[in-house]
């Protein structure tokens, strides 16, 4: 492997040689930044891993990457920590903040914690604030890969092959350009295959030349456009595989080096008595599959974080397989959902999969970590929570294993909304029908994470878990009669909007509980539909259930975790990770004449005075369950005075 250059090394940069055996070999200090109260350092980290070690071996063709002179396998990531100037005033915490598709900056902490981010995604683009990390490509290895374009732009003659990876590198390029080795497909909204002549496509770029372009792997062009209209699906045989699981190893290293290393090397040392970690999304998705795979305990047998805060992250990632999509979400045959979803021991019938569970590995060497788990209401509908609480027959609760807490958000969007307090109505978010579900879940996540540090340094027990649960019929199909969604005027139904959990075949060569090895049949055989639930609503439409924001519990709408799709190929699916809002009537006269079932805002609140008493009922009542922060619910009450509700 070609090891990141250190030219640019600013001449005050601080070099750290770390001993040899060390799993960190160099940490360079490039950047200094200092506030009144804070510093900042950022730079690369280097480290090697031993693909002998029993730690490492879990790794995806680790064995098959290239080796120095040791032996070993070499990595390099940028880091970045924030830390106070003043180390006596700091809290003993490392907080590690896992970057989503390299988006993540080292912030100060207002109690004190030293935060920490890195690059662990070996696909992302380096670039300006993008935290990367360099990993081994394995030449010669070849494998099937599947790209799916919808919704471009009309009649667009050329597309990044990587246009669905967010900030994905082009690194799964095709063995040959030959079209003829290779398939490009059409599909109607019908489900109807049309393929496209290998002529009649390249692999190329005919933005500035006509086609068949200039020959480009990492794009390619229809020689009449393409249509909207139309779904494309790309299959070709890649090569040169990135040896991408070793984002896993990179932050478990980092971590324990900062958190254990006693030495001047490391910028805290002494200084860390716990670390926690938290992630949204994908990074959600990157903790769960972490502690799954073992990486919480480190070479030399220690635990690696306490306590962990996956949040909105309903599957495992998809970073330990041959030709991965790390960058991906919950699209069609994703294979994010094939693994273990669940933190107890549960056997998967359903699939013919052994009895496990996400924690299988960390309790069998001690290494568990006390869990918050987050989610709202758009996780179900998109992005397949329902196996993670009732498994995948779908018959009863999956019970949470001591060391894990579970906070369901009512009526979220995926990460919540804008919050507020206000009757202007959002306009719908890019290509959705509904306006924008302001609905927000920032405040109980503070709260959240301030009771998870608690609960590690000192035992505080959190507050119980509340999620809706099938044993008290709060779960049903996602339809609009089994959850009891309200008919109002002019709105949508549910009705085919769930994102359903499927049943893939992609070949013997994949082991399906870890998404770990490589994809023989790419595109899958889809060998069944594993039943999906979503939680049941009240009579306002709203979900029923788990930590409600104090905007969900002084209502002005219906906050939904669902929003159809406006119009293009999808138009009446789910409209990707966002939720909808539909607002209540403002008067007992307007509702009536209608014939919207749900009470006004008049009816429910009087007037400006009234409405400003529920926000502080539901504040302090937040506050006394300890979902929500003091002096947030202070700032809330203030906002909802200013507001205009009823005014």
């Amino acid at each position: 492997m070609t090891t990141m250059p250190f030219s640019r090394i600013l001449a005050a940069a601080l070099l750290c040689t770390v001993a040899a055996d060390a799993r960190v070999t160099r940490l360079n200090i490039e950047k200094r930044e200092a506030t009144a109260t804070h510093e900042t350092l950022s730079g690369h980290v280097s480290g090697e891993l031993d693909p002998k070690d029993p730690h490492n071996a879990i790794i995806t063709d680790i064995q098959l990457a290239p080796r120095n002179a040791r032996g070993m396998v070499e990595y390099t990531a940028t880091f970045a920590i924030s830390k106070p100037l003043d180390m006596s005033k700091a809290s003993g915490f490392l907080l590690y903040s896992v970057p989503n598709r390299g988006n993540g900056a080292a912030t100060p902490d207002a109690d004190g914690h030293v935060s920490v981010v890195s690059g662990w995604q070996g696909d992302v683009r380096p670039g300006a604030n993008v935290q990367s990390i360099e990993v081994p490509i394995v030449p010669g290895i070849t494998g099937p890969v599947v790209e799916r374009f919808v919704d471009m732009p009309t009649l667009s003659s050329t597309l990044d092959i990587t246009r669905t990876r967010y900030v994905g590198l082009a690194y799964q390029k095709p063995v040959t350009l030959d079209t003829t080795k290779a398939s490009l497909i059409r599909r109607t909204r019908s489900g109807e295959s049309l393929p496209v002549a290998s002529n009649a496509w390249a692999f190329a770029d005919c933005a500035k030349t006509a086609f068949p372009g200039t020959p480009d792997a990492t794009k390619i062009c229809v020689k009449d456009g393409f249509n909207p209209e139309y779904e494309y699906i790309l299959s070709f045989t890649a090569k040169d595989a990135l040896v991408l699981g070793i984002g896993y190893a990179a932050t478990r290293d980092l971590n324990s080096f900062l958190r254990y290393d006693t030495s001047a090397e490391n910028p805290v040392a002494g200084k860390i008595k716990w670390a926690i970690s938290r992630g949204s999304s994908q990074s959600g998705n990157f903790i769960r599959s972490f502690i799954h795979l073992g990486f919480n305990q480190d070479e030399q047998k220690r635990i690696v974080w306490d306590g962990t805060n996956p949040q909105i992250a309903a599957r495992q990632l998809v970073l330990n397989l041959r030709f991965s999509n790390p960058g991906g979400a919950a699209g069609l045959n994703e294979p994010g959902s094939e693994a273990v979803l669940w933190w107890n021991e549960y056997a998967d019938k359903t699939r013919n999969r052994p009895t496990s569970s996400l924690l299988a590995r960390c309790k069998a060497t001690n290494t568990c970590p006390k869990i918050f788990e987050t989610f709202g209401a758009l996780e179900f509908w998109y992005l397949r929570e329902s196996p993670n609480l009732v498994g995948t027959d779908a018959k009863a609760d999956i019970p949470l294993p001591a060391n894990v807490r579970r906070y369901f958000f009512p009526g979220t969007s995926h990460g919540g909304g804008r919050g507020g307090f206000t009757t202007k109505v959002a306009a719908p978010p890019a290509g959705c029908l509904l306006p924008a579900n302001p609905n927000p879940e920032v405040d109980q996540n503070r709260a959240l994470l301030k009771a998870l540090a608690e609960w590690v340094s000192n035992g505080t027990e959190p507050p119980a878990s509340r999620y809706p649960r099938l044993d008290r019929g709060e779960l049903a199909e996602g339809t609009a009669k089994a959850i009891g969604f309200p008919s109002i005027p002019g709105a949508p139904s549910p009705d085919g909007l769930v994102n359903k959990v499927l049943d893939h075949d992609f070949g013997g060569d994949m082991n399906y509980n870890d998404v770990s090895g490589s994809m023989a049949k790419n595109p899958p055989t889809i060998r069944g539909v594993i039943p999906t639930l979503v939680p049941k609503v009240n009579a306002d439409g709203s979900d029923v259930s788990g930590v409600p924001s104090v905007l969900r519990e002084a209502p002005l709408g219906t906050y939904l975790g669902w929003n159809p799709t406006a119009a293009g190929f999808d138009k009446g699916k789910q409209c990707t990770l966002s939720g909808g809002f539909i607002p209540f009537a403002a008067t007992k006269a307007a509702r009536t004449a209608s014939g919207d079932p749900r009470l006004s805002l008049e009816e429910r609140y009087k007037d400006h005075s009234g409405y400003v008493a529920a926000v502080k009922a539901a504040a302090d009542k937040a506050v006394k369950e300890r979902f929500l922060l003091p002096d947030d619910a202070k700032r809330l009450i203030g906002e909802a005075e200013a507001s205009d509700v009823l005014k």
